[in-house]
């Protein structure tokens, strides 16, 4: 993508949104509107159409959940929107991953991780951190159906599709991917593409919460992952 990179600052504590902004401005990056709660989110988005957002899952008055989901609403030119929060296990978080949000953050983040995700998102990826964020699906992934964002028919992939999500699943990389099983990272990358594609998905982030919350992989149960 060309252009300078244009974010969105959201959290309810001027410190933490001065400190990002610096850090990103640092580093070239164009914060172009910052916001203490949710409405103002959803308001500055709205007006300053930015690449990303960092939004703080804790916020007065609309939390930045319910500004994930006024925000992602299925509009064009829709930004990638990151979540900050101070705890990396947070049904909160889950709930905003499956909403649809790219990938979530710690707030003591390094400067130079920071300035990473916000450029990974920008370029299309979900922010995933394996350990973290399969963690976070197997704990909370199936237990409130009526609250989940996600719902989807696995039917219309394909056997090799449906593997491919079983494995995408442990937060693999398409390099890791490939090697699991014994696929090129093209062949690897088209499958995945097309999973996407057919489940009406964002990013690989969503694809784990799908492969949870439909039962094609079980909270704990490695073996569902073991392709060949």
């Amino acid at each position: 993508m060309t252009g300078p990179l244009r974010v969105v600052v959201a959290d309810d504590q001027a410190l933490v949104r001065t400190g990002f902004t610096m850090i990103l401005a640092a580093d070239g990056i164009d914060v172009v509107a910052e916001a203490a709660d949710g409405a103002e989110a959803v308001e500055a988005v709205r007006r300053t159409r930015p690449d990303v957002v960092l939004m703080d899952i804790r916020m007065p008055e609309v939390d930045g959940l319910e500004a994930t989901r006024r925000i992602l609403t299925g509009a064009p030119g829709e930004p990638r929107v990151i979540i900050l929060t101070t705890f990396d296990l947070d049904h909160f978080v889950y709930a905003a991953l499956s909403a649809g949000a790219s990938g979530f953050l710690l707030k003591d983040v390094t400067p130079e991780h920071l300035v990473a995700a916000v450029r990974m998102v920008r370029s299309g990826d979900a922010l995933l951190a394996p350990a973290i964020t399969r963690r976070l699906v197997e704990r909370y992934a199936r237990r409130d159906p009526d609250t989940s964002a996600l719902h989807r028919d696995l039917a219309a992939l394909t056997p090799r599709e449906a593997e491919v999500l079983r494995v995408l699943a442990q937060g693999l990389s398409n390099a890791e991917l490939a090697a699991r099983l014994h696929l090129s990272e093209a062949t690897v990358k088209t499958h995945v593409a097309r999973i996407l594609a057919k489940l009406g998905l964002r990013d690989r982030v969503q694809a784990v919460v799908v492969a949870y919350e439909t039962g094609l992989v079980s909270p704990g149960g490695r073996r569902d992952a073991e392709g060949g």
